[in-house]
């Protein structure tokens, strides 16, 4: 949804300020939101623009070292508005010569699986993030999934870890990348706080709320027949999770040594 995109934009945003060495030009559709106040008055350079004008992104672009990139599917539910904006997003970061780029990316799970499962949210941005490879912008991209607010014992992973991490955690992670520019140009990093089983999710969730949550261990064909608008793709998401997707726990707590596992972020939510 829109309100991610604007927490991981902002996330990263506070993290690059906080570190003070890059200035900062936050992009973003309604220079009003509290969000954007909030970024002004920490020090940002909060400007009008939208992913899908041309005009207003390369404005935005003009003159920086870089760019953080969160492309929108939530928006609009279309892969194809998605990988427009993305390719826009990237030929202005090419003609312009940005120096590094990181975007906020996922697998194109229709192409590693040859077709067999199809994930809107992740194929488009995976077709975005082989675009920006293909015509050779400076690169780094970030693939990950959230696990705090989105966790129910009703997720079809049986007995396979997930990855999980906090947005709050992702701006500090970001910030590292661009600071380390030769370790992480022309890579795709997988980011993960901790990987728990749904049942070791349960648990956390058993101790802090006083009372028994088990693993329902639903198969990902009895969840896309729950009948729910989208039910089918996030089964064909969770069918990718249990491919082991690359997330790595270590290097994401080295770019990020504070980063919360679940229990620790779950427990502040109380």
């Amino acid at each position: 949804c829109h309100k991610k995109k604007l927490m991981q934009g902002g996330s990263v945003a506070r993290a690059i300020l906080e570190s003070e060495k890059f200035a900062v030009r936050a992009l973003t559709r309604d220079v009003t939101r509290s969000n954007a106040l909030v970024l002004r008055d920490l020090g940002a350079e909060v400007v009008k623009g939208d992913l899908n004008d041309e005009a207003s992104v390369e404005a935005a672009l003009k003159g920086t070292y870089g760019a953080f990139v969160v492309t929108s599917f939530w928006d609009h539910h279309s892969k194809e508005k998605e990988v427009c904006q993305g390719k826009l997003v990237a030929d202005a970061a090419k003609r312009l010569g940005l120096q590094h780029v990181v975007y906020s990316g996922l697998e194109n799970v229709k192409r590693l699986t040859g077709g067999k499962l199809e994930v809107g949210h992740f194929d488009g941005k995976g077709e975005v993030e082989e675009y920006f490879w293909s015509i050779g912008v400076p690169m780094t991209s970030v693939a990950w999934q959230l696990t705090l607010k989105t966790f129910s014992p009703s997720l079809p992973m049986g007995d396979i870890p997930m990855d999980g991490i906090s947005v709050a955690d992702i701006g500090a992670v970001v910030s590292s990348i661009f600071n380390s520019p030769a370790e992480f140009l022309g890579k795709a990093v997988g980011l993960s706080a901790e990987a728990l089983t749904i049942q070791q999710y349960a648990d956390v969730l058993s101790k802090t709320l006083g009372k028994e949550v088990r693993d329902a261990k639903i198969t990902p064909e009895a969840y896309e027949k729950l009948g729910f608008s989208g039910a089918e793709e996030l089964a064909n998401m969770f069918r990718f999770y249990h491919m082991k997707p690359d997330r790595d726990v270590k290097l994401t707590h080295r770019l990020n040594p504070k980063v919360k596992s679940f229990n620790h972020k779950f427990n502040s939510l109380k």
